[in-house]
Parts: structure tokens; sequence; C-alpha cells
């Protein structure tokens, strides 16, 4: 049941990637937290969710490599 949940997130997570790297964070962002709720235990589809939310409020700009600058601590 744990590897199947595993499984499902890591796939879910991909795509989530896919999308984060096109710079499409509205359609990542739906991949992240269903990763999130297909395996609670794994705390990363959670880092891009909010990483996410914050390119929503504030876009990279154009010349952007998908590199996530952390801004506070």
């Amino acid at each position: 049941m744990i590897a199947e949940a595993r499984k499902k997130s890591l796939s879910l997570f991909a795509e989530g990637q896919k999308l984060y790297r096109k710079r499409d964070f509205v359609g990542a962002l739906k991949f992240f937290k269903a990763a999130q709720q297909a395996d609670e235990t794994d705390k990363v589809p959670g880092v891009f969710v909010a990483r996410c939310e914050e390119l929503i409020e504030n876009p990279p700009p154009d010349d952007w490599d998908g590199v996530f600058e952390m801004l506070t601590k």
C-alpha cells in the first residue's frame, strides 16, 4: 500500500516537474498538490507547492533558468 502511494506520488510529481520547467506554475501546482495527497510522508511535493505559489505571485524574469532563489531563511 505504501509502495503504491509512493509510486503514484512520484508519477504525479514528475508531471508537475515538466510543467514547472515550462513555467506553467498553475498547472504544476495541481500536480504537486496531488502528489502531496497521494503520499503524505513525502515532503518534497510540499516544497514545490510553496515554490509554485511564490512564483505565481512573483513571476520569474524572462531569462529564468529554473533555479529557485530563496530570498528568506
